[in-house]
């Protein structure tokens, strides 16, 4: 039980293009790719979003409750 080689990478392809057709093959490969990166990003515990996150200043718990409120105060208003 080597590596998988050429032949059987080859094998491999060709089963999948028959199993889902040349249409679906790009729409498979981009979600099999997606769920991929999720599963590393919920391993190692990192996300696609730190830098957003890193940018914007951290609130204390009172400010950003109040801001919450604030927001919902400001859904829940009537508009006329």
């Amino acid at each position: 039980m080597g590596p998988i080689g050429l032949p059987e990478l080859a094998i491999v392809l060709v089963v999948v293009l028959l199993i889902f057709g040349p249409k679906r093959l790009p729409g498979v490969g981009k979600s099999l790719g997606s769920g991929m990166r999720e599963f590393k990003e919920g391993i190692t515990g990192k996300s696609g979003h730190d830098e957003d996150e890193e940018e914007q200043p951290q609130l204390a718990p009172t400010q950003a409750s109040d801001e919450a409120r604030a927001a919902q105060a400001a859904e829940d208003a009537p508009r006329s």
